[in-house]
């Protein structure tokens, strides 16, 4: 079986396992004050082009989210994010645990508008009974999308531009962004993102490392006590260091834009032979993650050879269908998916 449903399938880049094995040995202190983790700190505020970045190594995905999101708000607050937005629909309610509500915006692919955000803001300050609701407290986005698609420079300026001025911190989920900025549309750029967000972290886990996210504050409000949130929320891992010498790897010789660009040529190899069969896409994603609307034989013809994610149904008769590449995707087996694609017959 070839797997296409994922991008975590893999372990770890080889370079970073052989980095692991060979500081296996060494002594350091624990819980993020070494020397790796001190270094790839420098390489990430290097590529942020803001020596002042606070960066915080985390675990996972979800861990981040709930660290950051639970570290603003007040009591009284809630977060903005799409209806797709992985802490609305994959996180098993954890922002929700910590008693802060996910006020949910409208969505047709993934992204959200400064226009939207504005509305929600004003909607709220001008309700009389504005007391007796749920106060916006943080704006989170992804880059990209759980859909694939990515927000241009022109969208994250005027996100930032009206988040600024409503007084609300914008957060950016950066699980898959080395596959945001590798995509062919992308006009983003690490230290942009440094900019015009408050805070956001760079995904390792499904970017080549065995596991980890390196959090990246850049508002000073946010800064104060992190350490402790991450303590609190069980993220303060002892053996540190393992998450510093991955995003040292990383980004030392630029393995995680190398890696990147790979995994998102591949989509586009299996993207471009669904639409030559004249199959069209749920979302245009330029990313790693590929949507084609295929009849439901199809989709059984193909899952006896290749796993994939079944997205969303369509009708009884279609569905759309995730395939997903990887840091660690043969392009033999790319190769291999587009020769059947080519045998396909809508």
């Amino acid at each position: 079986m070839i797997r296409f449903e994922n991008d975590y399938a893999e372990g770890a880049h080889p370079k970073i396992l052989e980095r692991l094995m060979a500081t296996n040995e060494e002594q350091t202190p624990g819980y993020g004050v070494d020397i790796h983790c001190e270094n790839a700190r420098r390489l990430i505020k290097k590529l942020c082009n803001n020596d002042n970045a606070d960066v915080h190594f985390l675990v996972g995905g979800t861990q981040a989210n709930l660290t950051v999101i639970s570290s603003v708000l007040r009591p009284h607050q809630g977060v903005l994010a799409a209806q797709t937005g992985h802490i609305n629909v994959h996180e098993t309610g954890a922002i929700e645990a910590t008693g802060h509500k996910v006020i949910v915006l409208e969505s047709a692919d993934g992204k959200i508008t400064a226009a939207q955000i504005k509305t929600v803001y004003d909607e709220h300050w001008r309700d009389t009974n504005h007391e007796h609701t749920v106060q916006p407290g943080i704006v989170y986005i992804s880059h990209p999308s759980e859909n694939g698609t990515t927000y241009t420079k022109d969208e994250l300026q005027r996100l930032s531009a009206v988040c600024r001025e409503c007084n609300l911190p914008l957060f950016l989920d950066g699980a898959r962004l080395g596959y945001a900025l590798a995509a062919e549309n992308n006009d983003l750029l690490i230290e942009d993102i440094a900019r015009l967000c408050d805070v956001f972290y760079i995904g390792g886990t499904k970017v080549g490392a065995l596991f980890g996210e390196a959090v990246v504050i850049t508002n000073p409000v946010l800064k104060k006590d992190f350490r402790y949130h991450i303590k609190q929320k069980g993220g303060m891992l002892a053996k540190g260091r393992l998450l510093g010498i991955q995003f040292e790897t990383l980004f030392e010789d630029g393995l995680y834009f190398e890696i990147a660009t790979h995994a998102v040529k591949c989509a586009l190899m299996i993207k471009d032979a669904f639409a030559k069969q004249g199959y069209s896409f749920l979302y245009n994603s330029m990313t790693n993650q590929q949507f084609p609307i295929l009849p439901n034989r199809v989709i059984e013809k193909l899952k006896q050879k290749y796993a994939v994610l079944v997205w969303q149904k369509i009708d009884e008769q279609n569905c759309a269908v995730r395939f997903c590449t990887s840091w660690a995707t043969k392009t033999e087996h790319v190769k291999l998916l587009v020769e059947d694609i080519n045998r396909l017959h809508i």
